[in-house]
């Protein structure tokens, strides 16, 4: 029966069997190590006997095969445990080199321009273990926010991604001939979430969204993993709650789920308050101008710099890595965007920083169906009868009462959880203005 190399422990001293790929060969001192790989670790055991030895011959890093012998305790092997008097039985040789050596570290691509080598051999170099973490914390990240939202009762849905038109408009969407119809591919769920707080009042979807940007740059890709929620009966506060919460319950879960798999990254834990605090986009162009002696006082939006000053800053004066920029123009509203109560000219909506990058963004929306329905026509030239609107304003009209939601990038979220330099390196196939493959 095969036992994984986690399980070890708990037979020393007796017969054992591991199955795996071959994760590294070597000799020391006229001995023969070899590392098996499987889904729970490395597992190392040491062949002596000659005839064993030649089944090795010419097997390169990759081979299929079961490891079979005593297992004895030593500190110095992988887990603790060693396997002695080993019985080998190779089931798929590999006789080619590896294009890179994933039994040692890949750190080296994970800078500059050897990152395209990294992606180009993405399907081999994802062996390695400490590849494998950032995508085993990926998938604890996600476990966490849904059993957060959850519980705070929202349900999971899933929504279309071949839309009529786009929610977002702009030039950022995708289209393509749709049996003979435009079509594009959906830049978020923004109206689907909308329309379901009408049906469930808190709503969740964690699922592919597209944009067509033309930018390379170490926060962009053409294809990410968008965490999307909506909630009825809500203020803008009740929002901020919301996130703080799913941000402090995302990183306790990660770093007790994935200690080992942070260790290896070397990546030191969040420091977060239950509320992340709030500060104005006047604010922070006040204090940045102040302490840096570049002026963006009166400027519209935050520069990147400002971004990773702010979140600096926030640590050392406020406890928190992730900060809430609020009081950002109505000028620059979405149509279904709502505007602050008594302070028209603010939208009442925020960008979540964490580590000096956006990681969400969440606002108020109109709800109200003549509203929106006007600011539809005059802000975004829109038709309501046309089809990406016309359901939309049928929810709305039907009633819905004040709600307002967010949309968080997972990609963006893991990156600076484990530290990563660029947002294609949590992506396990990244989408770019270059890559379509593998």
């Amino acid at each position: 029966m095969r036992i994984l190399a986690k399980e070890l422990k708990t037979h020393v001293g007796e017969q054992a069997t591991v199955g795996g790929w071959l994760h590294k060969k070597r000799l020391l001192g006229g001995l023969t190590f070899i590392v098996i790989r499987d889904r729970s670790g490395l597992t190392q055991a040491l062949v002596k006997e000659k005839g064993e030895v030649e089944k090795l011959r010419g097997l390169q890093v990759g081979t299929v095969l079961e490891v079979s012998g005593i297992v004895a305790a030593d500190d110095r092997a992988p887990g603790g445990v060693e396997i002695h008097e080993v019985n080998l039985k190779i089931n798929v040789p590999v006789e080619a080199e590896p294009p890179i050596e994933i039994d040692k570290s890949l750190d080296q691509f994970h800078k500059g321009d050897l990152l395209d080598t990294l992606f180009e051999y993405r399907v081999i170099g994802l062996r390695n273990p400490k590849e494998q973490a950032v995508f085993k914390v990926q998938a604890e990240i996600v476990e966490a926010i849904r059993k957060y939202l959850r519980s705070q009762e929202f349900t999971d849905m899933r929504t279309p991604k071949l839309l009529a038109a786009a929610t977002e408009g702009g030039a950022e969407v995708f289209k393509f001939d749709y049996f003979g119809k435009e079509a594009t591919l959906a830049q978020s769920p923004q109206f689907y979430k909308q329309m379901m707080v009408g049906v469930f009042e808190r709503v969740f979807e964690i699922a592919p969204v597209y944009r067509a940007e033309p930018s390379a740059t170490t926060r962009h890709m053409t294809e990410y993993i968008s965490i999307d929620g909506e909630m009825g009966f809500i203020s803008i506060e009740d929002l901020k709650v919301l996130l703080s919460g799913m941000m402090n319950a995302v990183v306790n879960d990660v770093w007790e789920v994935c200690e080992s798999e942070m260790t290896l990254w070397k990546s030191p834990k969040p420091v977060l308050p239950e509320l992340i605090p709030s500060i104005t986009m006047a604010e922070i162009h006040e204090k940045y101008t102040e302490a840096t002696g570049t002026k963006t006082v009166g400027e519209k939006d935050l520069r990147p710099d400002e971004e990773r000053w702010i979140c600096e800053y926030a640590k050392e004066n406020l406890g928190s890595e992730a900060v809430f920029v609020t009081d950002w123009p109505a000028s620059d509203m979405k149509f279904y965007h709502a505007a602050q109560e008594g302070k028209p000219e603010f939208a009442d909506r925020f960008d979540l920083l964490f580590r000096g990058v956006e990681i969400s963004t969440g606002s108020m929306r109109e709800h109200r169906y003549d509203v929106v329905r006007q600011q539809l026509i005059e802000q975004a030239n829109g038709d309501p009868e046309a089809p990406g609107f016309k359901y939309f304003l049928m929810a709305m009209q039907a009633g819905m009462p004040p709600h307002g939601g967010f949309g968080m990038g997972l990609e963006r979220l893991t990156q600076k959880m484990i530290g990563l330099q660029n947002v294609k390196e949590a992506s396990i196939f990244p989408r770019d203005i270059n890559r379509l493959a593998p």
